[in-house]
């Protein structure tokens, strides 16, 4: 992910906690705050040492980071994403994550429309 993609600075993030809306399921914690003029969203994300050693960490987020590339399309591009990984995520394939991090960003309602007021299949 390219590094304009990306949310990296701690003022970033505290931002997203304290403006943001969050959402959640058993797997992730999701922030997402509107960012006006942003052409591109921005992901960052937090996998805690609580889940792993550091090849698992950033197995988890090689895995986060594919699984939005794939689904990019549909996400409205004038948010930052703030992805915080929970402890079932170690057990889980990327296919299990992919559809888990899907369903809480439905939840989150951040998927863009389309003209027939349905949602983008993914």
């Amino acid at each position: 992910m390219k590094k304009e993609l990306r949310v990296k600075k701690n003022k970033d993030f505290q931002e997203a906690f304290k403006k943001g809306r969050s959402f959640a399921n058993r797997q992730f914690v999701v922030y997402v705050l509107q960012k006006e003029g942003q052409t591109s969203f921005r992901i960052g994300l937090s996998v805690s040492k609580k889940l792993g050693n550091a090849v698992t960490r950033n197995q988890i987020k090689r895995y986060i980071r594919q699984a939005v590339f794939e689904v990019k399309e549909s996400m409205q591009q004038d948010l930052d994403y703030v992805i915080i990984a929970r402890k079932p995520l170690v057990e889980m394939d990327f296919f299990e994550l992919k559809k888990s991090l899907t369903h809480v960003l439905k939840v989150g309602k951040v998927f863009r429309k389309e003209e027939n007021g349905n949602q983008k299949r993914i």
